[in-house]
Formats: structure tokens, C-alpha cells, sequence
């Protein structure tokens, strides 16, 4: 017996060799769900399939046998097969065999790297059509969880803690797919969208990404890191062609932060001046320059030191 497992993410009828190879070579097929993807797909491609909604306990002697597991649903498939197993295991002890051999899992598609974001993205749309809350959000509205959901992530890189990491980075990637579904789709239907979408985001970094780093998709010849950040920012500069070597910082920022932005564009401009350092903000930005200089963050250094001394007031 042969059990076919399938992506959700992937095409239905798209499957692999391998597994039209035992849709042709089974005597039967069957499946739980006669309204599956999968299912509709292989009778489309002219086999028959026998809807079946309670599994066998144990393999079928009637030739070779196909179970179509419900799309997506791998651990039906590995109950089934564990159940098949399980309940060959005496037969297979009189005939000194081996249970598995008598059921195979067959994968016809797998997701590939990322698949699981088409997940986010479907989830998203359908909590911005059904959800009251979701619905009435605007890009005014969530931005003070997008300003949490970062400093949450720098949380987590400060401690340490890869677990922790990677949920906030789910929570921050919520607000990126939020926001996308929130121009593609306003709060009211009278209202009109910004004109693009989740795709339209995710197709503006990839052409970024493949733009300013000619030394990787093109005949760039930076070797190192440090010609390879030169390289970038010269060629934002030609694609930016602002007016000051300030534009594009967001004062916005926190204060060490910003100091560090700022400092960075007027070394580059060399247009810094050093601080004197006779008030309580020039002896700051001294400490800013200070960071710059031995490659550390001011406002990463300050946040970690400030967080030790949590754990003591508590």
C-alpha cells in the first residue's frame, strides 16, 4: 500500500514522477475526501478514485493499493501508516518480514523555502474580510505595533534568547503583511487603495537586492566587505539623488540612534566637525563618535547595559 501526500502550496496535479508513477501503477485508489485538490486533480488526469472516509486497519490484498492523504495533512498520512504498520506486525512476525515494507509514503510535492509565507498572506486576507478589529486597521492605526514589535525583536537579540527571536520576528513580519494587506485591501470598501500589494513589496527588495549587489548578479568587483558597503551606498546615491547627505534620516529615532545616523552620513560627506565637548550633548555625541570608531552600536551598548541592572532592581 502506497499513501500520496501532498503540498497545499503547490499546484494541485504539479506532483513529482514518483507519484504519478503510483497513481498509473495502482489497482485502486482511494481517498477520505472526495472535494480534495489532490483528488479532483487525479481524476482529472482520467483515474478512478474511491471515496473512503474511515481507512482500512490493515493493507489490502487486492493488488497494489494508493491512499490520497487529505492535501497538506502529513500527520493523517503518518496515522495511517502507523496504524497499517502496527497491525500488520503480527502477521509480519509468523512470516519473518519487515511491517514498513508492505506501506510506503509517497511525498508528490514539497514546499519550498518560504512556502509557509503564502500561509501568513492567506491568513491575513481572510482576517482582513472576517475580522472586525483586523478590518477597521490603517497604516495610522498599527503604527505604534509595528514601533513595539521592533523593539520586542532588539529584546530578544539582547538576550540572547534564538526561541524568543524568532517568534517576535513572526510577530514583526505580521506587521509587514498587515500593512501590505491594508493597501491592497482598505477598511471600506468606498475607500481606494494605495496601489499595490504584498507581492509589490516583496518584488521591490528582490530588485534592490539584485541592483546593489552587482559583485553577486552582475560583473561588480567588490571582494570584501568594506568595498562591498561602498559599493551600495554609491549606488544608492546615484538611485536616491537627494538633496542633502541628511535626507532619508528619520529624526524620528532614538536619540542615539539618530546621533549615530547623522554622524555616519557626515563622516562619509566628511563634513563632521568634532564636538568640543564642554556641554552634556557634545560629550554624548563624543561617546557616539567613540562607538563608531571601535564598530560598536551606541544605543545596542546603552540598552544592554541599562537592561543589566533590571534584574538587580527586581
Amino acid at each position: 500500500m502506497r499513501i500520496l501526500v501532498t503540498s497545499p502550496r503547490v499546484a494541485p496535479g504539479l506532483m513529482t514522477l514518483a507519484a504519478w508513477d503510483a497513481v498509473r501503477e495502482a489497482d485502486r485508489i482511494f481517498a477520505p475526501d472526495a472535494d480534495d485538490p489532490t483528488v479532483e486533480a487525479v481524476r482529472q488526469a482520467g483515474f478512478a478514485v474511491d471515496v473512503v472516509p474511515s481507512p482500512p486497519v490493515q493493507p489490502s490484498d487486492d493488488g497494489e493499493t494508493l491512499w490520497i492523504a487529505p492535501t497538506g495533512d502529513l500527520v493523517w498520512a503518518r496515522r495511517l501508516a502507523d496504524t497499517l504498520v502496527a497491525s500488520a506486525d503480527a502477521v509480519s512476525d509468523a512470516a519473518d518480514s519487515d511491517p514498513s515494507a508492505a506501506v510506503e509514503v509517497v511525498f508528490g510535492s514539497y514546499d519550498l523555502p518560504g512556502a509557509r509565507l503564502l500561509d501568513l498572506v492567506a491568513v491575513m486576507d481572510q482576517l482582513r474580510a472576517e475580522c472586525p478589529w483586523t478590518r477597521e486597521q490603517t497604516h495610522a492605526s498599527l503604527q505604534q505595533y509595528l514601533l513595539e514589535e521592533s523593539y520586542e525583536v532588539l529584546d530578544a537579540l539582547d538576550r540572547g534568547d534564538t526561541d524568543e527571536l524568532r517568534e517576535e520576528l513572526g510577530d514583526l513580519l505580521m506587521q509587514v503583511v498587515f500593512h501590505a494587506a491594508v493597501a491592497a485591501r482598505p477598511a471600506h470598501a468606498s475607500a481606494a487603495g494605495d496601489g499595490w500589494d504584498i507581492d509589490d513589496v516583496a518584488a521591490g527588495i528582490v530588485e534592490k537586492l539584485v541592483r546593489r549587489n552587482p559583485h553577486v548578479f552582475a560583473d561588480g568587483d567588490a571582494a570584501t566587505p568594506e568595498e562591498v558597503d561602498a559599493a551600495w551606498q554609491r549606488l544608492k546615491a546615484t538611485e536616491k539623488q537627494r538633496s542633502s547627505v541628511l535626507d532619508g534620516v528619520p529624526p524620528t529615532l532614538p536619540a542615539l540612534a539618530y546621533a549615530d545616523k547623522v554622524v555616519g552620513r557626515l563622516q562619509r560627506d566628511g563634513a563632521l566637525a568634532a564636538p568640543e565637548g564642554s556641554t552634556l550633548g557634545e560629550r554624548l555625541l563624543a561617546l557616539v563618535l567613540e562607538a563608531r570608531a571601535a564598530g560598536e552600536d551606541a544605543e545596542a551598548a546603552l540598552r544592554r547595559t541599562v537592561n543589566a541592572l533590571v534584574p538587580a532592581a527586581e
